[in-house]
């Protein structure tokens, strides 16, 4: 007997381990990294669990949504849009978000993704159809920076956060492409006559400017000419004026070769003009040669009274008749 009722004891208490064990595995929950569980009492959210070893009440507590906290991405398809000036192109992109508050991400919004993915969509459409075609094209910073501005806002109640949209592919239609193709070439062949035209412009700026500097050159060589043909005039009037009042005293101190040899200096320079005429080609003049040769001496003797017999001046007679001759 007693080792019937030991043996029921026994079995007792191998039941209430057994089942004490079970409670503990039912009300230990191990959260991994980049999870968060909510609690839920009776259908009712109460806490949220963080990654690592938790207890809950067995039976009574329950795991309710198993969230994940990483940042996650969504393809975006693709969809027709219309854009401000009518034209129709077809764009895709991809969306990454991160769910910060677990419980208002579970309980906030009914099929997370599906919310968040047609948010993007129709903000897609809303923020390419107010631009025009061009800058749709080129200004695709601008449509990314809207489209996180507004998704981001308006997903924030959900406990997300939207860390970047980026547009992928804008694929207009094929005859718009086309089109476009022979815009871009007008325009490279319009660009290019202007830089011709500009090129031909400023060469000929310069080449006026050119000619315009080698006439003011000219010019100051002409004057510099002048003044230079000026001041030997100068000089040469100067030197004739000089030779004619030495003649001139000459011949107030009665000095006749002084008159002999300025008749001859004017004879010879116009007998030299004469013979320089470009038209003149045979010169017949009645020249007396004695005349000339007499004109000469008449020049021998005034240079040798003027320098002497030895090289020196000789010295000027006292009275206004030249001396005799024997």
């Amino acid at each position: 007997m007693d080792f019937m009722e030991l043996d029921g004891l026994s079995i007792t208490l191998i039941a209430l381990g057994i089942l004490a064990v079970l409670v503990l595995f039912a009300g230990a929950k191990v959260v991994p990294q980049g999870y968060n569980y909510t609690v839920e009492r009776f259908g009712r959210y109460i806490r949220t669990l963080k990654p690592g070893l938790s207890l809950i009440i067995p039976f009574i507590d329950g795991i309710g949504r198993k969230m994940n906290m990483m940042e996650q991405v969504l393809e975006i398809p693709h969809q027709e849009v219309i854009t401000r000036d009518n034209a129709t192109v077809t764009a895709n992109g991809v969306n990454f978000y991160q769910i910060l508050d677990a419980a208002a991400a579970a309980y906030e919004v009914a099929h997370l993704e599906h919310a968040v993915l047609n948010l993007t969509m129709t903000n897609i459409r809303t923020v390419m159809g107010s631009m025009d075609l061009d800058q749709l094209l080129s200004n695709r910073d601008e449509i990314n920076q809207r489209l996180l501005k507004v998704v981001d806002t308006a997903v924030s109640p959900w406990g997300l956060k939207i860390t970047r949209i980026e547009i992928k592919d804008i694929d207009p239609p094929k005859d718009l492409v086309e089109s476009m193709g022979r815009q871009m070439k007008a325009e490279r062949e319009k660009r290019a006559l202007i830089l011709e035209a500009e090129g031909k412009r400023q060469a000929a700026i310069l080449q006026a400017e050119g000619q315009k500097q080698s006439q003011v050159l000219e010019a100051e060589g002409r004057r510099e000419a002048a003044f230079r043909d000026a001041e030997a005039r100068e000089r040469s009037a100067e030197a004739e004026a000089k030779a004619t009042e030495v003649v001139s005293n000459a011949i107030a101190s009665g000095n006749v070769q002084a008159i002999n040899y300025f008749v001859a200096n004017n004879y010879i320079k116009a007998l030299e003009g004469l013979a320089k005429s470009p038209n003149q080609k045979v010169l017949m003049l009645p020249v007396e040669a004695a005349s000339v040769i007499g004109a000469i001496g008449g020049i021998a003797e005034i240079a040798k009274e003027t320098f002497g017999g030895d090289g020196k001046p000789a010295p000027r007679p006292t009275s206004g008749r030249p001396p005799s001759t024997t």
